[in-house]
């Protein structure tokens, strides 16, 4: 009676979660936020007096006649009254209705409007470019005598022009520029921060500003494309989910029909997957229902989960082994699973967490569901009865001894053949080498310096109403800027770093502080209010600094000599930004790999050893355990590039070996019904994996292959131990 409660508050609880994920579908996302934490980046979005840090995407506009857009008067003014008719929703065909709401905009035209302001000239109110360019401001906006708004101008405008722009006014010290010009480009980038309308949600749908850019392009004289590293993600995500539905749900139905070709039994298979699909509804629901952010990169568990699910059907339904033994290594190869897989949890990056947390709930209620509620069933299934054992002899110099030594050998030389190296974690291990948004978003980075470049963020320790400590950061400032791995602004007399902070011009007057700088001033085009608060005390600056986004070698000692600045000055800090968090994870994971796989194996060796009382048992496992873990690390860089997106792949691939491994070590002696058993599920377990290798999105790809050659080494070792010391075979009689 109390088994039948148990196995009904089992389904009933998987059955109400399951709802709840069907009724509050989850979105899946994809950006940075959910790939990894970024320390400075968390700290900007807690402290921030402002919420534009995150959401920041590129709009590129051009004339549909390729006039200027800059210097024809009337194209410029036409796009001043698009930017009005976005943020004011004056005019129905250009607003801006979507679910996201715009927190900031900025744009060359505002800068200009504001430049020109600080010399009681309207741009607005102009008819043509000479009613604000006389009389000619001496040096332009990059003088020496040139205002605050027109330095920002000036950084504006190298910001969001293309390179081999005439800047004119904007800088006149460039090759052919003049103050008595306007600048000249026949397109623009604006630069629009996107945030939920709902603030306890996060930012998910770029795609908004695809829909705004078609209708406006069809609306007006003028083509806007979404651009940028953002939208790349975009992209990836769109991808990543037309593999969801086009290759991973279709490919249930496929693993079904090659499970039933192996085991010829149509109730076993549907069962199977019915389960399947209602441990990954209802975890899902779970998740939720706890407020964990899903990513689509953790879509990559669904297959896996259906994957693990066959392993307790093909056992209880075709091996020769009893009820009681079926638990023991069932229970036995998802506790060892689990450790393996368990490591992902305390990976610095995200992305590898949440899977990690997605690939232990559903692998625990899988066996929770099959060891509770479908065993009954699935012994019900058994084609044949166990019968007492004919014991047959069997040569101890028998060749097969040889095999589990030999396959420890060949999985060792692939570990050691394998290229050395990690892949910088950065948005082409998202999108295929040959699709065209990479040479997009090449020909971007060759023609803009903010799209070559990437914003570091340093955060410093500061009181803001301390004279000395406004002076220590405006020291920080110049010379973050002298770094050569920061992007400049070189007009061939003199070069102004990319750096945006606090404000100088106020170091004689002996009052001013952060405080009292930032309230006068408008901060820069990155951020609007560079200060950090707690409790209305201002506690830290953040200062933005541009380095080469393509060198992460550089990005990396940009970093490293950041550090032993800012500690010269005995002042806390944090470094932070896409490409110097990308590449230190990087770095640390190539430093770190070996460890990891080795203390997986210690995990599953101490799991091993705990559950099944046996040393040598456990030694075996935890050996076979970190073979096939290092061959697969080794696989990852022999097929494609190892990075940190291979390291769950590797770590299932251990949890894998284990479960196999689990099996062929119990002490049972085989018979030809669990040879059967175990190559039944590992054949049925890689044609899903075979079919996410035909996935476009590449982390699903390589994650499909790793787990191919995962199936197939473990299968074979595990094949390999179950021959070590066997003295006795079984035959089993099927009726």
């Amino acid at each position: 009676m109390q088994s039948k409660v148990f196995r009904n508050s089992i389904t009933l609880s998987l059955i109400f979660f399951a709802m709840v994920a069907i009724i509050f579908p989850v979105e899946l996302v994809l950006n940075t936020d959910s790939i990894f934490e970024d320390p400075a980046k968390e700290r900007i979005k807690e402290e921030s007096l402002v919420d534009n840090y995150k959401g920041q995407l590129i709009l590129k506009i051009r004339h549909d006649d390729g006039e200027s857009v800059t210097s024809n008067f009337d194209n410029m003014q036409a796009l001043m009254v698009l930017e009005k008719e976005l943020l004011e929703g004056a005019n129905p065909d250009n607003s801006w209705d979507y679910s996201t709401i715009i927190t900031k905009l900025e744009t060359p035209f505002s800068a200009w409007s504001e430049a020109f302001e600080s010399r009681n000239r309207s741009l607005e109110n102009a008819t043509k470019w000479s009613d604000v360019l006389s009389p000619t401001i001496e040096g332009g906006w990059c003088g020496n005598d040139s205002t605050v708004a027109e330095n920002e101008a000036f950084q504006t405008t190298m910001l969001l022009l293309p390179k081999d722009s005439n800047f004119g006014i904007a800088c006149p010290s460039f090759p052919g520029a003049s103050e008595l010009t306007p600048p000249n480009s026949d397109e623009v980038l604006w630069l629009i921060w996107l945030d939920s309308s709902d603030p306890t949600e996060p930012v998910t749908d770029w795609n908004t500003l695809n829909l705004w850019a078609e209708k406006v392009s069809e609306n007006t004289e003028f083509d806007i494309e979404a651009v940028g590293i953002n939208m790349l993600f975009q992209k990836s995500k769109n991808i990543a989910e037309d593999d969801l539905n086009s290759i991973i749900i279709p490919s249930a139905i496929f693993l079904i029909g090659v499970m039933y070709v192996i085991i010829r039994d149509w109730k076993v298979c549907a069962v199977t997957l019915g389960s399947v699909g209602l441990v990954i509804t209802a975890e899902i629901g779970i998740l939720s229902t706890l407020n964990v952010q899903i990513s689509i990169i953790d879509a990559i568990a669904f297959p896996i989960i259906l994957a693990v699910a066959v392993d307790g059907a093909f056992w209880y339904c075709k091996s020769s082994r009893s009820r009681e033994e079926v638990r023991s290594l069932l229970l036995l190869a998802m506790v060892t699973t689990l450790a393996a897989v368990s490591l992902s949890m305390f990976s610095p990056i995200k992305a590898q967490n949440t899977l990690a947390l997605m690939m232990i709930i559903g692998i625990f209620l899988d066996w929770l569901l099959t060891r509770f509620v479908l065993e009954d069933f699935y012994m019900s299934r058994r084609d044949g009865e166990l019968i007492s054992p004919v014991l047959e002899p069997i040569s101890e110099s028998n060749a097969t001894q040889w095999f589990w030594p030999s396959c420890l050998a060949i999985l060792a030389i692939v570990t050691v053949i394998s290229p050395p190296g990690v892949e910088v974690f950065d948005i082409n291990q998202f999108l295929s080498d040959d699709d065209p948004a990479l040479d997009d978003f090449e020909e971007l980075q060759e023609q803009y310096l903010i799209a070559s470049s990437t914003i570091t963020w340093v955060i410093i320790d500061v009181e803001g109403d301390s004279h000395s400590d406004y002076l220590k950061a405006l020291d920080i400032q110049q010379q973050l800027g002298q770094h050569p791995s920061v992007i400049s602004f070189e007009t061939g007399i003199f070069e102004t770093p990319l750096v945006m902070g606090i404000e100088s011009g106020y170091e004689s007057e002996i009052n001013s502080t952060i405080d009292s700088v930032s309230r006068n001033s408008e901060g820069s085009p990155v951020l609007d209010d560079h200060r950090l608060q707690t409790g209305g005390e201002t506690t830290s600056l953040v200062i933005g600094v541009f380095i080469d986004g393509s060198n992460a070698d550089a990005a990396l000692q940009f970093m490293d000599d950041v550090t032993k600045l800012v500690d010269s000055y005995e002042t806390e800090h944090v470094i932070g930004g896409e490409l110097v968090t990308g590449a230190s994870l990087a770095q640390d994971f190539d430093e770190t790999r070996i460890i990891q796989i080795l203390t997986a194996g210690v995990c599953v060796l101490v799991i091993a050893y705990l559950v099944s009382k046996s040393p040598e048992r456990a030694l075996r496992i935890a050996i076979g355990t970190i073979a096939v873990g290092a061959a697969v690390d080794g696989f990852a860089s022999i097929i494609g590039e190892r990075g940190v997106s291979t390291a769950p792949a590797v770590l299932l691939g251990m949890g894998f070996a284990a479960d196999y491994l689990s099996h062929a070590s119990a002490g049972h002696v085989e018979t030809r019904s669990d040879n059967f058993a175990r190559w039944g599920a590992a054949i049925t377990s890689v044609s899903i994996f075979a079919l996410l290798t035909l996935a476009e999105f590449p982390p699903a790809r390589q994650t499909g292959q790793l787990l191919t050659i995962s199936i197939l080494l473990s299968v074979i070792l595990a094949t390999s131990l179950s021959k070590v010391d066997v003295k006795l075979s079984y035959s089993f009689s099927e009726e």
